[in-house]
């Protein structure tokens, strides 16, 4: 079962929403205090893994995100529910060509275009573009947003149709007669973001 999750992608947007005293402040994502899991399920299971966030910047002004942009390294995608042989055989095969094609492309990348509060909740509504293989869709999730200490945390999860990336091994849209081996298009991605000012 391949499961792939990115998504994504997703994780960066976290750092989304809360300039200090009305000014245009950047913050900085930092890897160290950022994670993203996916999670990848096929008819009989499934598996969990992680990708680093790379590197992002997100733009605040007058308490509002304006703008952002969060890159994921695909050549660090790693399965966390397998060892040995079969783990490097699983992380092989989402680097390859039938999935995220890490070799032609090195990252993802998550456009944050606009974030709006949910009333009445700690929550927000992110939009923005997820560029995964060179193709672009647009993507909205929810994330909970907080400001510590010119610190940025948001934590949230998206969800992702692989086939829209032109990743369809093994989706049962696409091949027939798949039984036990289908795996399901949609991957998970649960992301801390976490950002400086």
């Amino acid at each position: 079962m391949k499961k792939i999750v990115l998504s994504t992608m997703a994780l960066a947007i976290a750092a989304l929403t809360f300039a200090g005293n009305g000014e245009k402040n950047t913050y900085k994502v930092d890897n160290k205090l950022s994670n993203l899991e996916w999670t990848g399920k096929k008819v009989t299971g499934e598996h969990t893994g992680t990708i680093a966030v790379k590197e992002g910047s997100i733009v605040v002004e007058n308490n509002m995100i304006k703008s952002g942009t969060i890159q994921f390294d695909m050549t660090t995608i790693n399965c966390t529910d397998l060892e040995g042989e079969y783990k490097g055989k699983l992380e092989g095969h989402l680097k390859s060509d039938d999935f995220f094609s890490v070799e032609k492309h090195t990252a993802s990348t998550l456009k944050i275009k606009s974030v709006k509060k949910i009333e009445g909740q700690d929550t927000y509504e992110v939009n923005g573009d997820l560029t995964i293989k060179g193709i672009t869709h647009p993507t909205t999730f929810t994330a909970v947003i907080k400001m510590e200490n010119n610190k940025l945390v948001a934590i949230g999860t998206v969800d992702v149709n692989r086939t829209k990336y032109d990743i369809k091994y093994g989706s049962g849209q696409f091949f027939e007669g798949l039984g036990d081996k289908m795996i399901y298009d949609d991957f998970t991605v649960k992301f801390k973001l976490g950002a400086k000012s």
